[in-house]
């Protein structure tokens, strides 16, 4: 099997939002390339993070991908403001919108690539109609909403599923897992053939972030032998 290089993205929710900007840069400098923004309305999700303003701000200063992942009722309503922001990719979840084909293309209209999210209770099949215009699936292997929490391993039957649909079918969207990543598990996410691996409190928490991202490489690259 050929190693492919897994991307780590620092998720935002377990950063110290006193000093984002610093957070920003703390991100880069780990060697990192994406960062996942994880905007909350205390309504899909019970906590409230913030909102398109803080993304704009932080792209002002900031070269990372922004995966702007919209854990929100309506995204449709919010889709232009953080497309605005400055967002690589706003990814919505199939659970939160009822027309999600509509808001996908909402998306894609505004030059943003987009993305959909499935939760633990959602199964793989309520996203293969709109699978083909995804540039990326997110796959929760937490309940959204907190950060901290284990990882339900189950879930990583989906990463699997997703690889043999677009293998299948030709389609070219990048599968990216957010919930419990750590270097306990990056090995089982990356067996599973994910391409993108969301970590949060294990990143923030550690005080050499740049080690902790080498360690997350070598173990992922352990995995394939």
């Amino acid at each position: 099997m050929n190693y492919k290089r897994i991307e780590i993205a620092p998720s935002i929710l377990s950063a110290d939002f006193s000093i984002l900007s610093n957070v920003a840069d703390e991100v880069e400098a780990s060697g990192a390339r994406y960062l996942h923004l994880d905007v909350m309305d205390g309504q899909f999700v019970p906590q409230i993070t913030f909102g398109p303003k803080l993304v704009s701000d932080l792209r002002n200063r900031s070269g990372l991908i922004f995966d702007a992942h919209l854990m929100i009722m309506n995204p449709e309503n919010q889709i232009e403001a953080f497309a605005q922001a400055g967002c690589d990719y706003i990814t919505i979840h199939q659970e939160s919108c009822i027309h999600v084909n509509r808001a996908l293309n909402m998306i894609r209209e505004h030059g943003i690539k987009c993305g959909i999210s499935i939760c633990p209770g959602t199964s793989v099949s309520a996203i293969e109609s709109v699978l083909d215009i995804c540039d990326l699936v997110l796959v929760m292997t937490v309940n959204p909403g907190f950060g901290g929490q284990k990882m339900i391993q189950s879930c990583l039957d989906k990463v699997v599923k997703l690889c043999e649909l677009r293998e299948a079918e030709d389609y070219s969207y990048l599968i990216s897992v957010d919930g419990g990543v750590n270097l306990d598990t990056i090995q089982d996410v990356v067996a599973a053939g994910a391409d993108i691996a969301v970590t949060g409190s294990a990143f923030f928490n550690e005080p050499d972030k740049l080690s902790f991202m080498e360690k997350m490489h070598s173990l992922a690259l352990e995995s394939f032998h």
